[in-house]
């Protein structure tokens, strides 16, 4: 990767979101302002801004003064709220989401929204990966994960349908999280598919997103010991990407880890099958009438996806809603065994070029299941960045976060270890 082709390198003096949560009132206070030079310096290059007006705090709480992004699909009070979709260019919400209410009342600043595809499905916005300008950073949620990773705000909101957090989380080598199904208030995100949908975060490091969590009032229990799971066969990725996994899981025996082979990669494939089917069906009739209204203006994606998903029976639909439903008491069987599973993250590193935003196959059984999923950076010698993902059983939100980052620290001590 040439030098100029990423820009990841230099980052505001309060990087991370627990330097921010370690400063004094005043030092936050003082830190928006290198958040907003760096947006104007270089977002120029990234495009991951739709608009920056920060907004104050509503209340006060661990958060304060701690400034925050927002997808574009996600509503805010007097803020650009356009879906990633021209035919709204324009629009301006009227209220704010619950999850940015929020917030907000735990006194963080609402800094402005982030790109997205258009309808948080796959159309591609504007917005490069900042590990290097050439290619995507994922979607559908695109530009909260590359404001995060070229240091521009410490905190980002996502959402998720199949693996549009985990897999830009991937992609731009940072830590994204999506909550368990439910656990997290939708009112005011617009939908794709409402079985599906759910809220997640971007934060530069795994420990930030713990303390997010526990700052948002959330219980983050005790450190567990436990065995890990990992599939066996390896799910079908590519070549880098299955080196990384493996070598992750390698380094982490070295340092005393306990994984379990366990033996899903059909069920992940069936389950990735099943959350198409859903998106298809629930997406086409949530997004019927603005194809009646707009027809071609939506985009060939969102066409296609109306086109295909009409033509998808209830028969069918009820058929793979009952499939879903038959696997997750499997699931909490293997969680007992090994309560936290770990995957690769995406399918491989960030494709090349802006036309596509990857493959969400990898993300999208955890998605359907409803299980909270989080991906962190795996070592990786040289080239983009590639996301090793965890996940618990539903409800199991923080031993998802606290395993995550008990295994981020294994992995920092063994690349330390290792020879250069």
């Amino acid at each position: 990767m040439g030098a100029t082709m990423s820009v990841i390198s230099q980052k505001t003096r309060l990087e991370t979101l627990t330097q921010w949560l370690d400063a004094s009132r005043k030092t936050r206070e003082l830190g928006l302002q290198p958040c907003l030079d760096r947006i104007r310096d270089i977002d120029s290059s990234i495009h991951a801004w739709v608009q920056v007006l920060p907004q104050r705090p509503t209340g006060n709480g661990k958060l304060s003064e701690i400034p925050f992004g927002v997808k574009d699909i996600i509503e805010t009070r007097g803020l650009a709220t356009e879906y990633g979709s021209p035919i709204y260019k324009g629009r301006i919400g009227t209220a704010d989401a619950a999850i940015v209410r929020d917030l907000r009342q735990h006194g963080g600043i609402l800094l402005g929204k982030t790109q997205c595809t258009a309808f948080a499905y796959f159309t591609p916005p504007p917005t490069r990966n900042p590990r290097d300008l050439e290619h995507t950073p994922g979607g559908s949620s695109s530009g909260s994960a590359a404001a995060v990773a070229a240091g521009m705000v410490p905190v980002a909101l996502g959402t998720q349908t199949k693996g549009s957090v985990l897999r830009p989380a991937s992609y731009c080598g940072v830590t994204g999280f999506k909550a368990s199904y439910g656990l997290l208030p939708m009112e005011g995100v617009l939908p794709l598919a409402e079985s599906l949908d759910t809220l997640g975060f971007f934060t530069d490091t795994p420990a930030d997103m713990l303390l997010l969590w526990e700052s948002m009032g959330h219980p983050a229990e005790r450190t567990e010991d436990f065995a890990l799971g990992a599939p066996e066969p390896m799910p079908e990725v590519e070549p880098a990407m299955a080196a990384a996994f493996q070598n992750t899981l390698s380094l982490l025996r070295t340092a005393g880890a306990s994984i379990r082979s366990i033996d899903i990669a059909g069920m992940l494939v069936k389950l990735s099958d099943a959350a198409d089917t859903v998106t298809f069906y629930e997406g086409a009739r949530f997004h019927q009438q603005r194809f009646n209204d707009y027809g071609a203006r939506l985009g060939a994606e969102l066409v296609e996806l109306v086109q295909k998903g009409l033509q998808v029976s209830v028969e069918r639909y009820d058929e793979t809603m009952r499939y879903v439903d038959s696997c997750k008491p499997r699931f909490t069987e293997l969680f007992k065994a090994t309560p936290v599973i770990l995957t690769p993250a995406a399918v491989g590193p960030a494709p090349l070029g802006l036309a596509s935003t990857g493959d969400p196959r990898m993300n999208a059984p955890w998605s359907a299941l409803g299980t909270p999923a989080i991906s962190i950076p795996m070592p990786v010698p040289s080239g983009l960045p590639l996301g090793l993902q965890l996940t618990a059983d539903r409800g199991q939100d923080a031993r998802v976060l606290r395993t995550a980052l008990r295994l981020q620290r294994m992995l920092d001590t063994a690349a330390a270890r290792s020879p250069a």
